[in-house]
């Protein structure tokens, strides 16, 4: 008996060093899944939108793995980390550390950079620090997040066995230039925007987004006691009127509370200017617009960096001019670099670099804003950092890396995920794409469908035995599209000419009209810069961007695309109340959680945890507002509906609802049929979020779509789907331009763009304009090569 169990223990001790098992897993929509994944492997989830593909790997999986690793922190510790809930699964055995790479664009601060994030810049101030002519310092000498401070202080020393103070100058020599702070810009207020001067403060004089008299700056400034609040700000002397706009920090007193006061404009610069315009709401971003002028400093030029961190160079090259340089153009001057003292150094440099260009990130620079990075350069960016990880047999999650990539640069980054697979991790990929999945050592199938009719393991194995399979992943692995036998003709043209923004160089493209346009080239080559710079603004156009929905829990797409309001006045004319009632963020809120659903409770030390409410058991609503139904539903019973279910829901009998059919139909037609109509916005993934937002702008708002990267998150079943959508558009006398690397989606343009032939000043020029069969048998650019072996593939 003995030896049979050393044995089961031996086996159990093996499987837990060599799998990841899961037992039991319901968390979402997964339905009690249990499976086996191995380790230091190459494992990808396929499925369509929906299907539990996230609630497995990221839910469920990473979430155990980093809610264990908070857990070995202390208590105090703890307090300061988000609150992590155990997932909903009966068992995980052999987790490893799981590092998330995801989409999330990286954080908004102004002073972030690609050189930061990634930390090539502090190799390089390293690099200059040693090498640079003249020698100005250490490496924080040479960083613009480092002010010059000198002073003095006093310093303890033993003479004589006896302790003495004395005083000693210090002096820290930091990079940062002092007229911008290290910013590259310097920037000029348009007083009248921030302040109606024929007003007082108290009749609402200020026009500053959130400084309502009615809230906590109204107070702060109200009770200062530095001016008059009852009297016009016209009429201020110029002391009062500097205490208003410049004063510096200064601790007041207002109401019995110790606070700091600060005048408006420092105010703003701290808590507006501090973040990347790109990262800002849109209210804030207009009134930055309106109310702010920004000039490059005049005395770095952008650089961020004083004259004494330029003034030492390498080779001619000093540290501003090197994070200026294109990745690409940076890794070959490095590689020039030959000094036996730092050669170690050297060779990190290098490999980071040329991590960057196998990556397909060659184009940019280091002093590229992070917060103007798309999701999906975010992601490559932040795989980079892992990939010179001395870290293994660590778990590494990625969401659909290829989002993003033009066909011709998935391969490399195919080769990277094999390359981290090679030093001994796992790696877990969320993926649609067939190049991608290809590459899998092991493949999962979830479905068979998304939300309540997907949860369940279709299919585990390998690529070949997926494609064997007669899953729907299976299926459509190897779709092919065909060109199309003739193509729609242009009504008229948008005209761009010398186009120069970034890389363009003076592009002149005439772009058609009443068609379905594709504009495609390898990441960098210049697309968004065309779009944003020549076509977004015109008034006839509408862009959908792959900017992140702004929502909190109270969020859902109910509320984000319009469709509450119908749902609120059907709801009211059936019961004949007031259609409030119907809003749990208004009158029909449980007055128990206020409309949350949710009871939080703070445990100060300890994590503060969520609990369902149990007045209202989650449904938000006062239990009276249930009594009321609307074609036998209550409302709560209603936003708990699939899209697709509610399509049919509203269409016919008494709860026939021609507005909200409309809204429905649009949010099924971009592939959101699973997704529930009360679902928080928080719970979406990123591309659940794109394509809503895609749905709530298909509304007759303008003459002009533009799509960025449409097919994001799609499932390739799904794709025929976004298709029929976009022809629909475009038969309705609407003309589309759709930015897009799915050779399925070039494949059924009307005329093509192609931007190249390469990325950042290797491309900037239009390589090709015509229709997708003349571009496959032109076949001399990279798209048209890979389009050309698509259409030329398996199935048809």
């Amino acid at each position: 008996m003995a030896s049979t169990t050393t044995e089961a223990s031996g086996r159990h001790t093996a499987d837990s060093h060599d799998r990841i098992r899961v037992v039991g897993a319901r968390e979402n929509n997964l339905k009690n899944v249990s499976l086996e994944l191995p380790k230091r492997r190459l494992s990808v989830f396929t499925g369509v939108s929906g299907s539990g593909k996230s609630s497995l790997v990221f839910a469920t999986i990473a979430a155990e793995s980093q809610r264990m690793i908070n857990e070995t922190y202390s208590t105090f510790v703890q307090g300061f980390m988000p609150t992590l809930a155990r997932p909903d699964v009966d068992l995980l055995e052999g987790l490893t550390t799981a590092i998330i790479v995801d989409q999330e664009r990286m954080g908004a601060n102004i002073r972030s950079t690609v050189g930061t994030v990634t930390d090539v810049n502090a190799m390089l101030r390293i690099l200059f620090s040693r090498l640079g002519i003249p020698h100005i310092g250490s490496s924080k000498a040479f960083s613009f997040n480092v002010a010059s401070i000198s002073g003095a202080g006093a310093v303890t020393m033993t003479k004589g066995g006896m302790e003495v103070k004395e005083r000693r100058e210090f002096i820290i020599q930091g990079g940062m230039c002092a007229r911008c702070e290290g910013v590259g810009k310097v920037s000029d207020f348009d007083l009248t925007a921030l302040y109606d001067a024929s007003q007082s403060l108290r009749e609402g004089a200020l026009t500053i987004p959130g400084y309502s008299m009615d809230g906590w700056y109204g107070r702060i400034y109200l009770g200062s006691g530095f001016f008059d609040p009852d009297k016009p700000i016209a009429k201020f002397t110029k002391r009062e009127l500097a205490d208003l706009l410049y004063k510096e920090p200064t601790k007041i007193k207002v109401d019995g509370i110790n606070i700091t006061y600060e005048g408006l404009i420092p105010k703003i610069q701290k808590s507006m200017l501090s973040k990347d315009r790109e990262a800002m709401q849109p209210h804030i971003r207009a009134f930055v617009d309106r109310a702010v002028v920004f000039q490059t400093c005049p005395d770095c030029e952008g650089t961020r960096l004083n004259e004494q961190a330029r003034s030492s160079r390498i080779k001619g090259i000093n540290i501003a001019d090197a994070c200026a340089m294109q990745i690409s153009d940076l890794a070959v001057w490095v590689r020039d670099l030959a000094d036996p003292s730092v050669a170690p150094l050297l060779a990190g440099l290098q490999e980071t670099l040329d991590s960057f260009v196998e990556i397909g990130l060659g184009y940019l620079s280091l002093d590229r804003s992070s917060g103007t990075l798309s999701g999906g350069e975010a992601q490559r960016i932040k795989m980079i950092r892992h990939l010179g990880s001395a870290l293994t047999d660590v778990t590494y999650v990625f969401d659909e890396p290829t989002i993003g990539l033009h066909p011709h640069d998935i391969q490399r980054m195919n080769n990277l995920l094999i390359q981290l697979r090679d030093k001994g991790n796992t790696v877990l990929v969320v993926e649609h794409k067939p190049e991608a999945i290809a590459i899998a050592d092991h493949v999962v199938d979830i479905g068979p469908g998304a939300g309540t009719g997907g949860g369940e393991i279709v299919y585990q194995g390998d690529v070949a035995g997926l494609r064997a399979s007669d899953t729907l992943t299976g299926r459509h692995l190897d779709d092919r599209a065909r060109l199309k036998p003739a193509v729609r003709s242009r009504t008229s043209a948008l005209e761009v000419r010398g186009a120069t923004e970034n890389n363009l160089r003076g592009v002149d493209v005439d772009i058609p009209l009443g068609v379905l346009v594709v504009l495609t080239g390898v990441a960098g080559s210049g697309k968004s810069s065309l779009i944003n710079g020549s076509v977004a603004g015109r008034d006839e156009v509408v862009v959908v961007d792959q900017g992140a929905i702004k929502g909190s829990r109270r969020s859902n797409p109910a509320t984000y695309t319009g469709l509450l309001e119908p749902i609120r006045k059907a709801f009211a004319k059936a019961n004949g109340v007031k259609p409030a009632l119907f809003s749990a963020n208004s009158e029909g809120a449980c007055p128990t959680c206020n409309g949350a659903g949710v009871i939080y409770t703070d445990l100060v030390m300890m994590a503060g945890v969520a609990t369902v409410c149990e007045e209202c058991e989650g449904k938000r609503f006062a239990p009276f507002v249930l009594d009321y139904t609307f074609g036998g539903k209550n409302i709560a019973e209603v936003l708990d509906l699939p899209v697709a279910e509610a399509v049919d829901f509203f269409a016919k009998g008494e709860a026939k609802t021609l507005a909200a059919q409309k809204i429905l139909e649009r949010m099924a037609d971009v592939g959101l049929g699973y997704v529930r109509l009360g679902q928080p916005l928080t719970t979406l993934s990123g591309g659940e979020r794109q394509r809503l937002k895609l749905a709530a702008q298909m509304a007759d708002k303008g003459d002009v779509y533009v799509l960025d990267e449409p097919t994001t998150g799609l499932h390739l079943a799904d794709v025929q789907n976004l298709l029929g959508m976009l022809d629909r558009l475009v038969d309705s006398g609407k003309s589309v331009i759709v930015i897009e690397h799915h050779q399925a989606v070039m494949a059924h343009a009307d005329w093509i763009i192609d931007l190249g032939p390469g990325a950042g000043h290797d491309g900037g020029r239009v390589v090709f304009e015509g229709t997708p069969a003349d571009l496959v048998a032109d076949a001399t650019t990279l798209t048209g090569q890979h389009l050309a072996a698509y259409v030329g593939g398996p199935r048809t």
